[in-house]
């Protein structure tokens, strides 16, 4: 979340945390928690924006692998996607 730094997962997760924070605190922007990504997106207008620089950390580690960290998601991961 752009507006209070909340982390959910996007829409391709089983839960959609991300939407659904932004929909319940009124915060519409989210912007991206992968390394090296910067874009950010109003949930309402459904359109990519450019935005500022956000307080860190505005990432995961590098070094963390995705989704999770190791050992922390289900072997079925992958089949739970939307």
């Amino acid at each position: 979340c752009a507006a209070c730094g909340n982390i959910g997962c996007c829409d391709s997760s089983p839960s959609q945390h991300g939407t659904k924070h932004s929909r319940a605190a009124g915060h519409p922007f989210i912007t991206s928690y992968e390394p090296g990504e910067d874009w950010f997106y109003d949930n309402e207008t459904q359109q990519f924006h450019e935005g500022p620089p956000l307080a860190p950390p505005t990432s995961h580690p590098a070094d963390q692998p995705v989704p999770g960290p190791a050992g922390a998601v289900p072997a079925d991961w992958q089949r739970r996607l939307r």
